[in-house]
């Protein structure tokens, strides 16, 4: 067994145990007890929690806050935790999160039932490619540190920003980071694939109130519009996932009536037309109109 390998099974073997001899450890991985005494000593300098119990019933243990109480959490809970962390895993991508999968997988009874539930997520190169900004993002919130960036938004427009970085959040399939811009005097949220150029910057920020001004950020929200649309059973499942089942109907014998609230600017329009020949507006009239007008600009675009 290589000393990596060898060290990580003593870390697990400790975070079960309360204290295991230096004897016990020896003849396990058949070595010498001075070569136990040696990896203590690695552990220990890489700020592993380690101590010694002196006399015949003595040996090495783990501080207790390093431990997760078992007792507070079944089977079944452990089991739920690694299924949420095996999600985040995908889409964050962190050394961080495997070492606490590692830790928790330890935790669990090789003879308990595995998990009924898989999370699965697109393996998309780009958020491979975002894993820097990101864990700069997440370094700075931690240490409380201003951020630089370039952004561009959704116009292409771009412009130099200071941020202080409060939190980082992850909808549907984007990562966005929050923060007070010094900029514009207020909190923003920021889309991580716009930003470039990130700075972590020396200067250090004392937080302020951010609740309370993201509730400022939070009031604005984009008018939307009741709209009622036909659309084919093939893509039935969308609606009911995001509007739920009372927001769909009989229609025909091929057809549904769905009725949902959209925003009544490009990005509604962009929705709907993800849908291509699947579904057909129907009311209002002015949606209607507006909807045709969206989707003749785009076929200009190939005439």
């Amino acid at each position: 067994m290589e000393k990596v390998e060898r060290l990580i099974s003593i870390i697990m073997i400790l975070l079960k145990k309360d204290v295991v001899s230096t004897t016990e450890f020896a003849q396990l991985f058949n070595v010498t007890k001075r070569t136990i005494l040696r990896d203590m000593e690695t552990l220990s300098v890489s700020n592993i929690p380690i101590y010694s119990v002196n006399g015949v019933h003595g040996g090495y243990g783990i501080m207790d806050e390093y431990k997760v109480d078992k007792r507070l959490l079944s089977s079944a809970d452990l089991e739920n935790i690694l299924t949420a962390l095996s999600g985040l895993e995908q889409i964050l991508i962190s050394e961080d999160v495997e070492v606490t999968i590692k830790k928790i997988e330890a935790m669990v009874s090789p003879l308990a039932p595995k998990s009924s539930i898989r999370l699965s997520f697109y393996d998309w190169e780009g958020r491979s490619e975002i894993r820097q900004t990101l864990k700069q993002c997440q370094e700075a919130i931690l240490a409380r540190r201003l951020i630089s960036f370039d952004y561009i938004d959704k116009n292409g427009v771009n412009t130099k920003r200071m941020v202080e970085p409060y939190q980082l959040h992850f909808s549907e399939t984007s990562w966005y980071l929050k923060g007070f811009c010094l900029h514009r005097r207020r909190c923003r949220t920021f889309k991580l694939s716009r930003i470039d150029h990130l700075h972590v910057d020396e200067k250090t920020f004392n937080p302020r109130d951010y609740l309370l001004e993201e509730k400022h950020e939070a009031s604005y929200q984009p008018e939307v519009v009741a709209v009622k649309a036909l659309i084919s059973p093939s893509i039935k499942d969308p609606f009911i996932e995001r509007y739920g089942r009372k927001s769909i109907e009989n229609y025909s014998s091929e057809l549904f009536l769905a009725t949902i609230h959209v925003p009544q600017n490009m990005i509604g329009f962009q929705f709907l037309a993800s849908f291509g020949t699947n579904l057909k507006i129907i009311e209002p009239q002015s949606y209607v109109e507006e909807f045709r007008n969206y989707l003749l600009e785009m076929v200009n675009q190939y005439s």
